[in-house]
C-alpha cells in the first residue's frame, strides 16, 4: 500500500479544530487504503491523526528521536514505531518510507519538514507529490513569501507549482491520488 507522510503540530495549545482536521487526515488515509507515516507523537494533532488512521484501517508507523520520547509521549499504539538517534535520521526515514507528504498546519517543525522536502522536489531528489491542507489561512503568509521569491527570482515558477495548495483532507488526498496516476507510484523516488 502507498504511504503518505504527514506532518502536523504536537502542540498541547492549539484550538480543537487542528486536532478535528488530523482526525479527518487519518479517517481519509484509512478510508482511501493509504498508510501513515508520522513523527511518532500521541499527543496533539500526531496523536488524533495516528489514532483515526488506525481506526480507518490504516498501517502506521511512527518515526521519532530518542530526545522527544519524553516531550512527545511516542505512540505505542504504532503498528511500528522506529526510534532514532537524531531528527536528521528521523527526517530521513519517514521520506524514504512515504510515497508523498501532506502538511497540516504546524509549527516550526512542520514548516521545517515542508520547505525540505518541497525543495528536494524542487531538485528533482524525488517525485513525490507535496500538499498542504490549510482550511484556515495558517499558511497564507509563507504563500505570499513563496509569491515575493517567485517575484524577486529566488523561486522558479516550475518550483512553486510544486507545492500544491488545498483547503480540505479530501482535495488534498485527491490532488495526491491525481499525482499517482501520472506517476507509477513505485517510481516516485529520483
Amino acid at each position: 500500500m502507498p504511504a503518505v507522510c504527514v506532518f502536523c503540530s504536537s502542540s498541547l495549545t492549539i484550538d480543537d479544530r487542528y486536532l478535528t482536521l488530523a482526525a479527518k487526515a487519518g479517517a481519509e488515509l484509512g478510508t482511501r487504503g493509504w498508510d501513515l507515516v508520522s513523527g511518532g507523537g500521541s499527543i496533539s494533532m500526531m496523536g488524533a491523526l495516528a489514532d483515526s488512521a488506525r481506526k480507518h484501517g490504516a498501517r502506521t508507523t511512527g518515526v521519532i528521536p530518542d530526545a522527544l520520547l519524553a516531550h512527545e509521549v511516542q505512540d505505542s499504539n504504532s503498528d511500528e514505531l522506529v526510534i532514532t538517534t537524531d531528527m536528521r535520521e528521523r527526517k530521513g526515514l519517514m521520506d524514504e518510507r512515504s510515497d508523498a507528504f501532506l502538511a497540516l498546519p504546524g509549527g516550526i517543525g512542520t514548516l521545517e519538514e515542508l520547505v525540505e522536502v518541497w525543495t528536494a522536489r524542487a531538485l528533482n531528489m524525488h517525485r513525490k507529490p507535496v500538499v498542504v491542507c490549510d482550511p484556515w489561512g495558517d499558511y497564507a503568509l509563507l504563500r505570499q513569501q513563496i509569491e515575493r521569491w517567485v517575484h524577486q527570482g529566488f523561486v522558479s515558477e516550475e518550483a512553486k507549482t510544486q507545492l500544491h495548495w488545498t483547503t480540505s483532507v479530501s482535495e488534498a488526498a485527491d490532488v495526491i491520488q491525481r499525482s499517482w496516476a501520472r506517476t507509477n507510484v513505485s517510481d516516485l523516488d529520483g
